[in-house]
């Protein structure tokens, strides 16, 4: 018994007629006879009369219909809604964001991208590029925006947008009338660093150790409205990219004299089966023109 036998026997029960049926579902009239027959065949009951001068459905076969009626319209509602996902009319799609993208980047990337198809449900999954490396490689997320420092052999690679390291410290700071500060000048200074998840504060940490001091710590936050409130009224220094330093007015910013950059790319399981909306997703992270840029037009 297959879907076409059952398609075949409603037709012929919905128009009470064979030749009808054939011409409806564009067969030979013989392809709809043989069907319906190999169906009684296999059910071991007849589901026709065929005394009368028009076909009429058994008892049997007025159940049967009954049944099927309903397996075929599921059916047909589970191919539309499919279609429907095919076609970008439907689908759902989880993306991991970092905090300083989710600041000042992703606010682009959603609006473009939702513009294009608006019908595609997006959901964030907001948490440090630490955590969602993590994530894509078990495979709890679809695609995410991951700093590139330690790039994953597990994870095909998008690069995003590049940017420099910014030191950022209240106005009336000594630092803040310098137009570059040396790593080295802030040996002294209390840190307030994103949390152990981010990439960038391994870079900071990193950098300070190569000029011989481990920072002081003071605090420690995913939440960059909290940081920069802290940095303003002078309870320490903290690092931001360019693109969300230069655009805050509530404190100074300046950059390193020798930079750091932060490299941001999507990044999705490699070998991973990709939903249509995620395909959707990377190609329009592919076309647009940040994509290949980063903040000095490099």
């Amino acid at each position: 018994m297959d879907l076409r036998q059952l398609e075949y026997f409603q037709m012929v029960a919905r128009l009470g007629s064979v030749t009808r049926a054939a011409q409806q579902l564009h067969v030979s009239q013989s392809t709809v006879t043989l069907s319906v027959q190999k169906l009684e065949t296999e059910l071991g009951l007849l589901l026709f009369d065929r005394s009368q001068k028009h076909l009429a459905l058994t008892a049997e076969g007025g159940i049967f219909l009954q049944r099927i009626a309903d397996v075929l319209n599921r059916l047909q509602d589970a191919v539309t809604e499919l279609n429907n996902y095919r076609m970008l009319q439907r689908g759902s799609l989880t993306v991991g964001i970092p905090p300083m993208i989710g600041a000042f980047l992703f606010p682009e990337i959603l609006a473009r991208f939702t513009k294009l198809y608006p019908q595609l449900q997006l959901a964030t999954y907001e948490e440090g590029s630490f955590i969602i490396r993590q994530s894509l490689e078990k495979e709890d997320i679809d695609i995410g925006i991951v700093n590139l420092m330690q790039p994953s052999p597990l994870l095909e690679i998008v690069p995003i947008v590049r940017q420099p390291m910014y030191v950022c410290c209240s106005h009336d700071h000594p630092l803040a009338a310098e137009p570059c500060i040396a790593i080295e000048r802030l040996r002294d200074e209390p840190f307030i660093l994103f949390k152990e998840s981010a990439y960038n504060r391994q870079l900071i940490l990193d950098e300070c150790r190569r000029h011989g001091f481990t920072p002081r710590i003071v605090l420690s936050s995913d939440q960059i409205e909290t940081m920069k409130g802290l940095v303003a009224k002078g309870v320490g220094i903290c690092f931001l990219i360019e693109e969300i330093a230069r655009s805050s007015k509530e404190f100074a910013a300046r950059p390193l004299a020798s930079p750091l950059y932060v490299d941001f790319g999507l990044a999705w399981k490699k070998d991973k089966y990709l939903s249509k909306a995620a395909q959707a997703f990377i190609a329009f992270i592919r076309s647009v023109e940040f994509a290949r840029c980063d903040s000095a037009g490099r």
